[in-house]
């Protein structure tokens, strides 16, 4: 059993990295956005590059995440656990601070040497204005190495987020090669929406913004096999 989040990515990547891992859905927008294992992958790689080679963090460091569910904020987590940082729960220093355009004024509950902002725009656009004192993460990000080396350690705060995973996939009913689709506003937890699928081998439907009147069709198309409950 892998006993890190790295190994839990790379262990739902192996067995198909074509599939599709994360589909996000934003209804207020339309956007669809997919990620088969291997884009994920690197995108999580890149984050873990600019993370380690980028402003030289890695174990004993921390990041603050002011981010909703989303696929971007996949990449950011999963890089952030593969470089061997432990993400903060509460306000208050970290080494590098990840924030929504719409969250950076809260970026003074979190000190932070580096700070990123993210415009969680379709098609990983990139901010049209920067704020100030923060760099654009999908800009920054795209210049690093698409391979990356997870640190190989677990944590005792890591151990306990995958137990918390799979008690939580455990009683989701998930399994292994399930296609689950997860409403972001009812699961904001990373936990919920994105390690408990992956700790189970399913793969993600991540809906945001949910329009009810539009998931029927998006179950079928998406051979969805089961909602988190």
């Amino acid at each position: 059993m892998a006993e890190n989040i790295a190994r839990v990515l790379a262990d739902a990547v192996a067995s198909d990295p074509t599939r599709p891992l994360l589909t996000w859905y934003d209804d207020a927008t339309g956007e669809r956005t997919e990620l088969s294992g291997a884009t994920l992958s690197n995108w999580v790689a890149k984050t873990g590059n600019l993370l380690v080679d980028g402003i030289a963090l890695g174990p004993d460091d921390s990041a603050g995440v002011l981010l909703p569910p989303h696929w971007q904020t996949a990449a950011v987590l999963l890089g952030c656990w593969s470089a061997g940082l432990t993400v903060a729960e509460a306000p208050g220093p970290v080494d590098v601070l990840f924030a929504a355009a719409d969250r950076v004024g809260e970026a003074d509950a979190w000190p932070a040497g580096e700070r990123y902002a993210l415009a969680l725009a379709p098609f990983a656009l990139p901010l049209r204005e920067v704020p100030p004192g923060f760099a654009d993460y999908v800009v920054e990000v795209r210049g690093h190495g698409d391979h990356f080396t997870p640190y190989g350690g677990g944590g005792p705060v890591e151990r306990e987020l995958l137990a918390e995973a799979r008690a939580r996939a455990t009683a989701a009913g998930l399994t292994s090669g399930d296609r689950v689709l997860v409403d972001a506003a009812r699961h904001p937890d990373p936990v919920d929406w994105l390690l408990a699928p992956l700790a189970a081998g399913a793969s993600i439907v991540l809906c945001g913004n949910v329009d009810e009147s539009r998931l029927p069709a998006r179950r079928e198309a998406e051979k969805v096999t089961r909602d988190l409950p």
